[in-house]
């Protein structure tokens, strides 16, 4: 058990430290875009660090006899995995190096500050409190932090969209043709016979598009969540709802991404003003996952700044 209880907090470390080798690695294929074997590197890099934070979940599971999303510390590693999972899903798809640059920072500071600056104290698993204790516990935390990973990764390419808008003056120098350009993003389309033909789209589209697949595709886990922690919570403290902080901001999050979606399929939204919307979801998702947890007061406190 004390080899077990080691390996579950050296994993994360090991893990977080291979990132940072596979962020380097990204960035260098992004300079050298006709040396795949970095390419190829970084992917690996980044898979063995995936399966890292999977056999940490595992371990913790095994031992402590639940599924391990208790504390701020669990979820972290469970956020890291999440993302590091749909980055590889994206990246085989579309070959892109963009891709894990933009993704592989994010897991490696996020492991990082789960790892190397969480207070000891919260990185221990403890005994369940009895509000914890329900079958609840890995439906409505698991959907939330599938959500949130699926969103803050949609949202990184609509911050990457509006990065490209305004930092490259010159929008024609973008329009890159996918199918020649390997080392960006590439993307096939489905004609109304069934049959697949090769799309050229530039760049700007390409991420815009992938941009709403992603938001698409997490929108559904956040609200079977917050459906969820509401029925959770009426079992464990008589009230669907009590306008916790942390329920408020879910909810603010939600209609964010509500507002974006409907702003895209009804409205007709694309580029700059649909990754507008996307990137204000990135840090709405980041004030309801962690800011309300430290700084607000609630049912969900961590009660690690106040």
């Amino acid at each position: 058990m004390k080899i077990l209880m080691l390996n579950d907090y050296q994993l994360p470390v090991i893990a977080c430290f291979l990132l940072f080798f596979g962020m380097i690695m990204y960035w260098i294929s992004l300079v050298i875009p006709k040396n795949n074997l970095v390419f190829k590197l970084s992917r690996i890099v980044v898979l063995i660090s995936n399966l890292l934070f999977g056999a940490t979940l595992l371990l913790r599971w095994i031992g402590e006899g639940y599924f391990p999303l208790s504390n701020l510390y669990e979820s972290l590693i469970f956020l890291s995995w999440t993302i590091s999972f749909i980055h590889l899903f994206v990246e085989s798809k579309t070959q892109s190096r963009i891709v894990g640059s933009l993704a592989t920072p994010l897991v490696f500071f996020i492991s990082g500050f789960s790892s190397l600056t969480l207070p000891v104290e919260m990185q221990k698993a403890l005994p369940l409190v009895p509000s914890l204790q329900s079958n609840w516990l890995m439906m409505h935390v698991s959907m939330m932090m599938i959500s949130y990973a699926t969103l803050i990764v949609g949202s990184l390419f609509s911050l990457l969209y509006l990065a490209f808008v305004y930092f490259n003056k010159d929008q024609k120098k973008l329009s890159l043709e996918v199918s020649v350009n390997q080392n960006l993003l590439t993307s096939t389309s489905v004609s109304s016979s069934g049959n697949s033909n090769s799309s050229k789209l530039s760049l700007l589209q390409t991420v815009d598009i992938w941009s709403y697949r992603i938001i698409g595709l997490g929108f559904p886990f956040l609200t079977i969540g917050i459906i969820s922690g509401a029925v959770w919570a009426n079992e464990a403290w008589g009230s669907y709802w009590s306008w916790d902080p942390k329920e408020t901001w879910a909810l603010i999050t939600w209609l964010v991404f509500a507002i974006y979606l409907h702003s895209r399929l009804l409205k007709g939204w694309q580029g700059e003003k649909a990754a507008l919307l996307g990137s204000a979801g990135f840090f709405v998702i980041w004030i309801c996952y962690l800011g309300v947890n430290f700084l607000g007061k609630g049912l969900h406190s961590y009660g690690w700044v106040i």
